[in-house]
């Protein structure tokens, strides 16, 4: 497809936000080339199917190849579902549990709905890994492994901790990267993207495609979206990733009003983290919305509802988003706090695990275990925006989680 956007102004728009770029000058010469020829990039960005929800962590990376998209270039948005039996050991201290077939091919399905609530499924090509990691016979994934030597491999910060603290490594550990690698090969990537943490997998795909006699591709890499629960001191946000077993996630799947209150309910500082990394508005604007704020000419929570409406507009339409808005204000005044005010609860167990109608009990959002049973029959419980239907749901230890109790109720539980 032809497009017509010089190279300058698409740099311009594809540089916002990124934290690592090999390299400018190779994404400039690949960007005048295709606009010489025609020829769009093909644009790659792969998803392990380890969960079956994507959260606005993951969209990060997703919204920077819509971005491609809108400038005529091909997303391929790749389902690891081979890789994903393996488990990416990025940033991990111990092997992962690798899932069954089944386990990622159910995943899988949900990925592929939900990821078109952002890229346009005409401009989107969705593959699966295992189109071309299933054929590999034992002397394809020999030669694949020489390619890269352990001294290399321990390279890698998680690695290289894990070696030196005694920690064991697996060898199938080490074919994650080299995988990922070649998935770059099979799809011939002119451009991969990843969260930060995927650096080093990301440098290791230009690596073999050279080996493989082809062009590197540009890597670029986006910021980690902090967590809901993250906080401003010393000058810095403070917290861990956006995650689904830390329960300091917004779904891309969640009811609108969930979405609405969550984002409601992250401090100041951390929603103009949110606001340059998810808004579609300008960094001028953004930067004037913040000085007003500074300044006192504009409320902060004004603000933070408007990112709430954009949000939950993005991925249920504007009615819903209206709608979620003056439920969420209502709800919120009618308790006589503000966002920042939810109550919040540290709760430790006698186990690992606990019950979560006991931890209810315990912290006395519920005036007994009776009653919280009844509440959760009633279809009255909410954990972080999804309905609990079983009385004996059992939350994790060393996670945080949103807990909506009845109509007039919402608490934040630390279990430690």
């Amino acid at each position: 497809m032809k497009h017509t956007i010089s190279s300058d102004e698409q740099l311009r728009l594809l540089l916002r936000g990124v934290v690592d770029l090999y390299s400018e000058d190779d994404l400039r010469k690949k960007i005048e080339r295709s606009l010489s020829t025609g020829e769009p990039l093909r644009v790659k960005a792969g998803f392990d199917p380890t969960a079956p929800d994507l959260h606005l962590g993951h969209t990060v990376v997703i919204n920077k190849m819509r971005q491609f998209q809108e400038l005529g270039h091909q997303a391929v948005f790749v389902i690891g579902d081979f890789t994903g039996m393996i488990g990416d050991p990025s940033g991990k201290s111990e092997t992962r549990k690798p899932l069954t077939r089944e386990e990622i091919g159910k995943n899988a399905e949900t990925y592929k709905s939900q990821v078109f609530k952002i890229l346009d499924p005409v401009k989107t090509e969705v593959r699966f890994n295992s189109e071309w990691t299933d054929p590999l016979r034992a002397a394809d994934m020999i030669t694949l492994a020489a390619k890269y030597s352990v001294t290399r491999m321990l390279e890698r910060d998680d690695f290289k901790k894990r070696f030196r603290e005694g920690i064991s490594i697996s060898i199938h550990e080490f074919l994650y990267p080299l995988l990922q690698a070649f998935d770059s090969v099979a799809l011939k990537a002119d451009v991969e993207l990843g969260g930060s943490d995927q650096l080093f997998n990301l440098l290791l795909g230009r690596t073999i495609q050279r080996d493989y006699g082809q062009e590197p591709q540009i890597v670029m890499t986006m910021p980690l979206l902090e967590g809901t629960d993250a906080k401003f001191a010393d000058g810095r946000l403070t917290g861990n990733k956006m995650s689904k077993s830390l329960g300091n996630y917004i779904g891309i799947s969640e009811p609108p009003l969930d979405m609405y209150l969550k984002t409601m309910s992250v401090s100041d500082e951390l929603m103009w983290r949110y606001y340059e990394l998810l808004s579609a508005k300008g960094m001028e604007e953004i930067r004037g919305m913040k000085e007003r704020c500074s300044a006192g000419s504009m409320n902060p929570r004004d603000a933070k509802s408007l990112l709430g409406k954009e949000i939950v507009g993005r991925y249920h339409g504007a009615s819903e988003a209206e709608t979620a808005s003056a439920k969420g204000d209502e709800w919120l005044q009618r308790r006589g706090i503000s966002e920042e005010d939810i109550e919040r609860y540290e709760y430790e167990p006698a186990g690992r695990d606990a019950a979560i109608v006991k931890i209810l009990a315990e912290i006395g959002v519920a005036k007994s275990v009776s009653e919280a049973k009844r509440k959760v029959l009633e279809g009255a419980v909410h954990v972080n925006g999804e309905r609990v239907e079983d009385i004996n749901r059992i939350l994790a230890g060393n996670s945080e989680h949103r807990i909506r109790f009845g109509k007039k109720k919402l608490v934040i539980v630390k279990i430690l």
